[in-house]
């Protein structure tokens, strides 16, 4: 019955045998449910290292189970992070290739029913978008990490996103979460969310994309400087992957506005991205990079987390978060 929460069929005959009777042994439990004293055995270590059961105390003779309610929130919050978790390597898997495409685009030879080009220069980006957008019909896609933006880049892309508007292309824009900090660029996501565009925020985003009615995709040359040069995609196999990336980023991604009110126990979608990040072994600038803050800010999250963990050190930061339910326990 408890299968789909992650317990197994004896783990669950055990711990509800444990439930009607409090402090057995194993060998108590065992001659209740009809298994071997090995196997209640093994169940008892997989009911400890979900937290459902206390080994027995010194003066104690048996083991001790949890409330059922106390148990129920326990394999739900531990569920919820390994759904939690798969997402996240799904969106790394998309994000790597993604970032693969862009790096590579360059060297390959286009495939039948696909092209690309190569645009050098910040000028000749600029007049590429613009033509771009001057061609555009029903729908501009975008990820637009790097945090804050200049305010000449706030200004450039004003005029150009109110003209689509007009025209009424569907205007789909994600930021960084971390834009909710910096005024310039919040009120600017914001004036676009008024004029009619669909403004979101995630966490982390892949790469830098522009994404034109579904069938050209741009992506910068080199992921670290986008204003170095950008590749235009054309093509059925290469934008539909690019598109089904951003509909899986975008459907997980905060509308703008208000952050959803997050309890005191639980990680914002920041904080559980750092998380992530922190545990992978990512350096504080590389983390302030993903999320689009400054390398003080990252390193304040990372303590912030250290702190409600009850962790000295980032290793047991990452034992302490599978052990609380924020991570699953296999890898």
């Amino acid at each position: 019955m408890l299968e789909v929460l992650g317990l197994d069929t004896e783990a669950e005959h055990v711990y509800r045998t444990m439930l009607a009777l409090p402090r057995s042994t194993a060998a108590d439990l065992a001659a209740r449910t009809g298994l071997t004293v090995h196997h209640t055995r093994a169940a008892l270590d997989r009911l400890s290292a979900m937290a459902l059961v206390h080994p027995p105390r010194a003066e104690d003779t048996g083991f001790r189970a949890i409330g059922p309610e106390n148990a129920m929130e326990i394999l739900l919050a531990r569920q919820q992070a390994e759904l939690a978790a798969h997402q996240t390597r799904v969106e790394a898997s998309r994000a790597a290739a993604a970032q693969l495409i862009a790096e590579c685009s360059a060297l390959r030879t286009a495939p039948a029913g696909s092209h690309f080009e190569q645009v050098v220069g910040p000028d000749a980006v600029r007049d590429r978008l613009a033509r771009l957008a001057d061609e555009v019909r029903h729908e501009i896609s975008t990820f637009a990490p790097g945090g804050a933006h200049t305010e000449d880049d706030l200004r450039a892309s004003r005029e150009p996103n109110a003209r689509l508007l007009r025209r009424g292309v569907r205007v789909r824009t994600v930021y960084l979460d971390s834009i909710r900090n910096h005024r310039p660029t919040l009120d600017h996501a914001a004036r676009l969310g008024e004029l009619g565009a669909q403004v979101r925020t995630a966490p982390t985003l892949p790469i830098r994309m522009i994404i034109a009615d579904r069938a050209h995709a741009v992506l910068p040359l080199d992921t670290d400087n986008a204003r170095a040069g950008a590749v235009v995609l054309v093509g059925t196999g290469t934008v539909t992957a690019l598109n089904a990336l951003f509909e899986s980023i975008w459907t997980a991604a905060t509308p703008l506005g208000p952050p959803p009110a997050t309890a005191p126990q639980q990680l914002s979608a920041q904080e559980r991205a750092a998380l992530d990040l922190l545990t992978c072994g990512h350096t504080d600038e590389t983390i302030a990079k993903r999320l689009g803050v400054s390398p003080r800010t990252a390193r304040r999250i990372a303590a912030d987390l250290l702190t409600r963990l009850d962790a000295r050190s980032r290793f047991q930061a990452g034992v302490h978060a599978v052990q609380d339910g924020y991570l699953p326990a296999r890898r």
